[in-house]
């Protein structure tokens, strides 16, 4: 079926900017919202329902924040084939659930990159691991699932789902092609400013 209902959303995001209007629209339509860290804060001040992560999974976030995501629970949730009666079976079986929309907003490599205060170990930092995964595994899935890779497509996806957090499959692969040109166009700044300072300091270990 190309229609496709949206019923849980894993959020995920480094700029919260417009996400108030986003959220609150999944609650009223009865969206199950799983989130991580500073966004899952941010939705629970609100006073909007939302699960973290960690509860789902079953592990703290570690190292800081940097491993968060990282898990079956949530790649399998995104990754089953809803089509697929194995993958049914076995998501049945580890008791992953469905997850039907996912929104991630980068971590701002480029931007502090081009920062001249940002020392080097702040802009390595910045190097987003769960959130471009997160984003690549639900863009791979576009058949099922939803991915917003940007803070900018919240206004085209509020229209998407005004009626029914519905989606069309036309809709969910135009949003996967951006997806992946945004996470091309992130990685390919990764490697100019790492290329610049291999360039620079060749003797760097």
């Amino acid at each position: 079926m190309d229609t496709k209902k949206i019923s849980t959303a894993l959020i995920s995001v480094y700029d919260k900017t417009g996400l108030e209007d986003v959220v609150s629209h999944l609650n009223k339509n009865g969206v199950l919202i799983y989130s991580t860290g500073g966004t899952y804060d941010f939705i629970k001040k609100l006073g909007i329902p939302v699960v973290s992560v960690s509860s789902l999974t079953d592990f703290p976030e570690i190292l800081g924040g940097r491993v968060k995501t990282l898990h079956p629970k949530i790649f399998g949730g995104i990754l089953n084939q809803r089509d697929s009666k194995s993958d049914q079976k076995e998501i049945k079986k580890h008791d992953i659930p469905h997850i039907d929309l996912v929104i991630v907003d980068l971590y701002p490599f480029e931007d502090t990159a081009l920062d001249e205060e940002a020392t080097h170990e702040e802009v390595i930092d910045k190097i987003d691991i769960g959130g471009i995964s997160l984003i690549r595994a639900a863009a791979k899935n576009y058949n099922d699932v939803l991915v917003v890779s940007n803070k900018n497509q919240y206004l085209p996806l509020l229209q998407i789902l005004e009626k029914d957090c519905s989606t069309e499959l036309e809709v969910r692969e135009e949003f996967a092609i951006d997806a992946f040109n945004n996470t091309s166009n992130y990685d390919n700044e990764i490697f100019k400013y790492l290329s610049l300072i291999h360039i620079s300091e060749p003797t760097r270990q």
